[in-house]
This record gives C-alpha cells, structure tokens and sequence, in this order.
C-alpha cells in the first residue's frame, strides 16, 4: 500500500473526484468546462498523491498547495455553472461543501509542513 493511499484528504478527494465524474456523466455541461472540471477535480487527488511521495517538507508542501489550487478552481467552475443554471443550488451547495473541507484539510497539511 502507497502512504497516499492511508491520508483522509486523498480519499475525500478522490469521493469528491467520482461525485464530479457522475455529475458531468448525467448533465450536459459544455466541452471546456466539463474538461476544466474533470481535470481540476482529477488534479487535487492526483497532487496529494505525488506530494506523499516527496522527500523533503518543500517539496510535499508544494504539491499540497498546487492540490488545493485546483480545489479554488473546482469551487470557481461550479459557482459558473450555478449561474448559468447548469447546477442547481442544493448541489452547488453539496459540492461547495466538500471542496470546503478538502481545502482546510490541504491548509492543515500545509502548515504542518511550514517552517
């Protein structure tokens, strides 16, 4: 077993990645945005993953801060799709809920890793 594999923030955030992917599966968002969302949503498990993987804080600490990057862009594209009423605000607010959390568990890990 890969440690990434043991964090809580990787397994929310890959939960949070197949609720996206079923999401776009079920609504007909357009191309660039439902593309930017998959790979913002991807790139926040993907970068806990490599950072797990890093010798030095530095190095861990930058991929957790690129990883909860693409959560602010993840949060950005559904507050664009809330407005153009491609989402409802129940599941915005679902959404906006977990991203919430992943974020401030990405700033613990980070700070952690600060100093």
């Amino acid at each position: 077993m890969f440690d990434f594999e043991n964090l809580s923030v990787y397994q929310k955030a890959k939960e949070f990645n197949k609720k996206v992917h079923t999401l776009l599966s079920e609504n007909k968002v357009d191309k660039t945005t439902n593309h930017q969302l998959r790979r913002a949503s991807f790139s926040i498990m993907l970068n806990i993953a490599e950072g797990s993987g890093r010798f030095t804080k530095a190095d861990k600490r930058n991929f957790y801060i690129i990883s909860r990057g693409s959560v602010f862009e993840c949060v950005a594209i559904l507050d664009y799709l809330l407005d153009i009423d491609e989402l409802d605000n129940k599941t915005f607010k679902t959404f906006y809920d977990e991203l919430e959390e992943l974020s401030k568990m990405l700033y613990a890990l980070i700070k952690g890793l600060s100093t």
